[in-house]
């Protein structure tokens, strides 16, 4: 069983949401990545997303994307942030890692080099962007024999014959985009989430991970009545852009208070549900 199965499942058993919080690798230096992600897992972080910066990153919004230039600013490539993760490792062996970003980096690596690197190195799941489950075929084998675990987005506009080959080809959870939109768009409609992640659970044996327009305590606490897993992103890339000029000091008790603030929000919810 992985990591992030037996957590998700431990989870669960208690009547607990997880908390996904995600920061870009090399934002807003890379000095700090490894740093901020202890402080994430010291303030309530079940599990940990890290972004591969990444020339291109179409599906993200403003916010992250102008967190992947400045990481970019000091070339922060995959094999970075694979040594970034390890370096985590040496304190840190049992909060699960997902790596997520865009397919060209992988596929510049070698999927076999880079799925052998990922996983000897203490990475956990891969959630490429670009790699829908139609066109993963190679793809996925590599990283399944690896022993990592898939993760798919999926979407309100989904069709359910996708839905199903996610459930078939995906691994640890599904990760539900909660907008229409790019990555911290903001209309977040609680009924049509909770509609929707109830569809998802009709066709998909996956835990449900809900991500996108989560910005602050009280969409924590709606999305985690119904959520297995709560993503939060851009609210705290936003915090590290406010602060990028600022004393390390200062970025990590702006993201403190807001993961205090996210994990009191889930925390609520699932008290309200025991």
């Amino acid at each position: 069983m992985s990591r992030i199965k037996s957590l998700l499942s431990n989870l669960k058993s208690q009547g607990k949401t997880a908390l996904i919080p995600y920061i870009t690798a090399g934002d807003p230096n890379p000095g700090m990545t490894v740093e901020l992600m202890h402080a994430l897992v010291e303030e309530g972080a079940d599990i940990l997303e890290l972004g591969v910066p990444f020339s291109d990153p179409m599906a993200d919004g403003p916010v992250i994307q102008k967190a992947v230039e400045r990481a970019l600013e000091y070339n922060v490539s995959l094999r970075d942030v694979l040594q970034m993760v390890a370096q985590f490792r040496q304190k840190n062996d049992k909060t699960p890692i997902i790596l997520m970003g865009y397919l060209n980096p992988i596929e510049a690596m070698g999927y076999q080099t880079f799925a052998d690197k990922a996983k000897s190195v203490g990475v956990d799941a891969v959630l490429t962007v670009d790699m829908p489950p139609e066109e993963s075929s190679g793809y996925l084998e590599v990283m399944q024999s690896a022993g990592l675990d898939r993760i798919f987005l999926v979407s309100p506009t989904t069709p359910d014959s996708r839905l199903q080959a996610v459930n078939e080809q995906g691994s640890g959870f599904v990760y539900y985009v909660s907008l229409k939109g790019v990555t911290g768009s903001s209309a977040l409609n609680t009924d049509e989430v909770t509609h929707q992640v109830n569809h998802l659970k009709t066709i998909m044996n996956l835990p449900v991970g809900i991500g996108f327009g989560i910005r602050n305590g009280d969409t924590a606490y709606e999305m985690a009545k119904v959520g297995d897993a709560i993503i939060v992103g851009s609210a705290l890339v936003s915090l590290i852009e406010q602060n990028a000029s600022a004393d390390q000091a200062v970025i990590m008790d702006a993201i403190s208070e807001k993961m205090c603030e996210f994990r009191r929000g889930i925390d609520q919810a699932d008290a309200e549900k025991a």
